[in-house]
């Protein structure tokens, strides 16, 4: 299925983000480790969450779990309300009536997110631009929210595959229109130090190799992939989450007034 992850940050007042794309991809995962202890009660304290998702969206919510375990006074995971209902395929706008309706019913709300199954590796530009279009029709009509782009999950095709096509896509329209993009797929693509592997797939091999040599958390279950997977799409997540908040700057930007100017 096509599911795909959008964060939409609906608070009140909250002004135009829209100066400098912020990415969370690989180098998120780096960057988690040096983000303040407040960072994460600010989350926490001004961002509700609404999440759909089918098993490989599931794959962020079981890092954050594994983080919460790592330290649970420090890591414990913002407010979130899990949706699990199928919809989305193939650029479909199946997604965009809940996103309205949750968000016009559930003003508290100031994060949703729906996830990408597989829909990327077999989807067409023309389905890509109505995923993109939609957010854009999104982003009008709700000018106080911000949404946050995704890209789907590695499958092996490598950079001559329709999923690196697609997922270019939506990288290439994020930076041009300075979006806010969570790269799923580069997350994947990277090693924790740096070496790329063009032609991974969502189960993440790599994984396996880091972890005989590198001390690995464990998990309950990773949905399609490896323990450390999950815990790499965690760290990112709060990353990201973090930007949002205003606690980190984006390179060459300063965020510090955007808490100030919804609290």
């Amino acid at each position: 299925m096509g599911k795909f992850i959008l964060f939409a940050l609906a608070i009140a007042g909250l002004p135009s983000l829209a100066t400098a794309a912020i990415v969370a991809d690989h180098t998120a995962c780096l960057k988690f480790e040096k983000l303040p202890d407040e960072a994460f009660s600010s989350v926490r304290n001004d961002l509700r969450i609404f999440y759909g998702h089918t098993s490989h969206g599931s794959q962020l919510m079981m890092g954050a779990w594994m983080l919460e375990i790592e330290d649970p006074d420090l890591y414990d995971r913002p407010t979130c309300q899990e949706y699990t209902d199928d919809l989305g395929e193939l650029g479909d706008t199946n997604w965009v009536q809940p996103t309205r309706d949750w968000l016009n019913t559930h003003p508290e709300c100031n994060v949703v997110m729906w996830s990408w199954c597989g829909g990327m590796s077999t989807n067409t530009e023309a389905g890509v631009n109505i995923y993109l279009q939609a957010m854009s029709q999104l982003e009008q009509d709700y000018p106080g929210v911000i949404f946050v782009y995704m890209t789907g999950h590695l499958d092996g095709t490598g950079p001559d595959g329709i999923l690196y096509r697609n997922n270019n896509l939506v990288r290439a329209y994020c930076a041009a229109n300075d979006k806010v993009l969570y790269d799923f797929a580069d997350i994947e693509s990277y090693d924790p130090a740096g070496t790329y592997y063009p032609y991974e797939t969502d189960f993440c091999n790599w994984c396996t190799a880091w972890c005989s040599t590198h001390a690995c958390p464990t998990c309950l279950a990773c949905a399609h992939s490896q323990c450390f997977n999950c815990y790499q799409k965690g760290k990112a997540l709060w990353w990201m989450l973090a930007e949002l908040v205003g606690v980190v700057p984006v390179e060459g930007q300063s965020l510090g007034s955007l808490k100030a100017s919804y609290r």
